[in-house]
């Protein structure tokens, strides 16, 4: 890991040890926090982040994190049984296909 992406996760992770604590997040709070680690960060981190936090509701901004994967194989699932509701025996001859194709594309070889 970089010297720069262990510093802003170092910052990252203090303003929101600041936020779950419910204190102002500020950029001598976060100094003082990634100082306690005993890093080295680079002074302007904490600015940067105490800035980038100030007027942010960041309970909306932490909830909306994450949870996005994964949305579309459901939706494809029950097209999938539409298509299929009336003819059983369609959804898994289509389901062996595609396996076929994914064992095809095991054969490359980057270096023959």
């Amino acid at each position: 890991m970089s010297n720069e992406v262990r510093d802003e996760l170092l910052t990252v992770y203090a303003a929101m040890i600041l936020h779950s604590d419910g204190a102002e997040i500020t950029s001598e709070r976060i100094s003082k926090l990634t100082a306690a680690t005993g890093a080295k960060v680079e002074a302007y981190w904490a600015s940067l982040f105490a800035k980038l936090c100030k007027n942010q509701d960041l309970n909306e901004i932490l909830s909306s994190c994450g949870g996005g994967g994964g949305g579309a194989a459901p939706a494809a699932a029950a097209a999938a049984g539409d298509a299929g509701a009336g003819d059983a025996g369609a959804a898994p001859a289509a389901a062996k296909v595609e396996e076929e194709e994914e064992e095809e594309g095991m054969d490359f070889d980057l270096f023959g």
